[in-house]
Formats: C-alpha cells, structure tokens, sequence
C-alpha cells in the first residue's frame, strides 16, 4: 500500500459508545413499559431514529429528540411532563459518560504517527465529538479531525480532496462495516475493519466482504502487523 494517510472512525474504534446508547435504551425501554412490550418500544425509536437521521444527522441530541418523539407516538401523547424531563436527564447522563478508550489504541496511533498523516474520520455531533476527542487525550495524534454528516463516497472523496491525495493513498479503520469500509472500498481505497461487540442496528450489513484492498483484524494492535 502506498499509503499517506489513515483515518480511523472514533465511536467504538477509539472509544466506547455504542455501549451507552444500549444502557440508555434499555433506561427509555422500562420508562416506556406500561404502554407497550420492550421489543415493540425499542422498533419504534429505531423507526423514528432513522426517520430523523436526514433532520437531525447522527449523535446524542438527535438521539434525545428521538426517545421523546418515541414516547410521545407510544402514549398516544399522553406522557406527563415529568417523563419528557426523565428523558432528557438519559441524554444529559449519556454525555456526560467517561471516555474509556479500547484496549491499545494509544499505542497503536503512538506507533503510526510517526510514519503517517493521522486523521479522525468519523460521524456524530460535532461539539461532542470533538469534546470526546479532547478528553480522550487523543487528540496530539491526529492532523485533522473530520466530523462526517454521513459515510457515503460523495463524503469520503471530499474529504480525500480537502487531504490532497488519492484514494489508494488513504487507508480507513473502523468497526462499522457498512460506513468505514465499503464506501472506501468502492472508491478505491484501502479499509480494515475491528469488529466491536455491539453494533447499532442501522450499520450492519448481511453480506461477507471479499475485496484485495480489505482486511479484517481482532484488535486495533493487530494494524501495526499489516501497516509498517
């Protein structure tokens, strides 16, 4: 590979997320309990959360006008105020979760930066995405940092403009099969995935990945065997 650059995604690449997201949707899910079954709370944030996504974009606000959109649909718009105030204390809880990086990431970028331009490449909130960055500590590794509305082509090539470089000059690492490494993939790029434990529903795919530019690893110290 004759690589420049190295973007790395950051919610559940760097640090936990997705986590969080499922504590708080279980908290929504058994406020919500008198009025409908857990699994049937938790289809309608997801359709409402995915209906919102073209409105709101990806992160923690959208999330909270979601679960209160959620509740409102479920109750028939019947929820007492005191309940709208229960969920935005969740989404006050959720930004306010420590960082907790995953296990070797900082001595993985430590050994990269020296060799190559680090970049953030990665969705959600720009505020918190960037405060998530700050208090990680993280932040002395990376050239630039890019807060994405999506993970399409259209979106990675600009951003291969804006870096002034080719697309099989830029390798992306992530754990979402479907944003980090098939758009990259189909531009031309290089992607390694590192599987997390939980994805979020909205970024599986159902089909194996077979590419010669596409690798897959256990753990983000596995990238210093494959990138040199």
């Amino acid at each position: 590979m004759s690589l420049k650059v190295i973007a790395f995604d950051a919610d559940d690449t760097l640090f936990v997320n997705e986590t969080y997201f499922a504590e708080t949707e279980e908290k929504f899910c058994a406020l919500m309990s008198d009025y409908l079954s857990h699994q049937s709370i938790s289809q309608e944030l997801f359709r409402i959360e995915i209906d919102n996504l073209k409105r709101y974009g990806y992160g923690i606000k959208g999330y909270i006008l979601s679960m209160i959109e959620a509740a409102l649909s479920i109750s028939n718009h019947t929820i007492p105020v005191e309940v709208v105030a229960k969920i935005i204390q969740y989404g006050k809880e959720l930004f306010d979760k420590p960082i907790e990086l995953l296990d070797g990431v900082e001595e993985t970028l430590e050994a990269l930066h020296k060799k190559y331009k680090l970049v953030v490449a990665t969705k959600g909130d720009l505020l918190d995405q960037r405060r998530k960055l700050h208090n990680s500590g993280l932040g002395k590794y990376f050239h630039h940092i890019e807060v994405m509305s999506d993970k399409q082509q259209v979106d990675y090539l600009d951003l291969l403009k804006r870096l002034e470089i080719q697309p099989d000059e830029f390798l992306m690492i992530g754990n979402s099969l479907k944003s980090d490494v098939l758009p990259v993939l189909e531009i031309g790029g290089h992607a390694i995935h590192i599987p997390f434990h939980t994805t979020w529903a909205h970024e599986r795919i159902d089909h194996k990945i077979v590419h010669n530019n596409f690798k897959s690893v256990l753990s983000i110290k596995d990238i210093c065997k494959i990138v040199r």
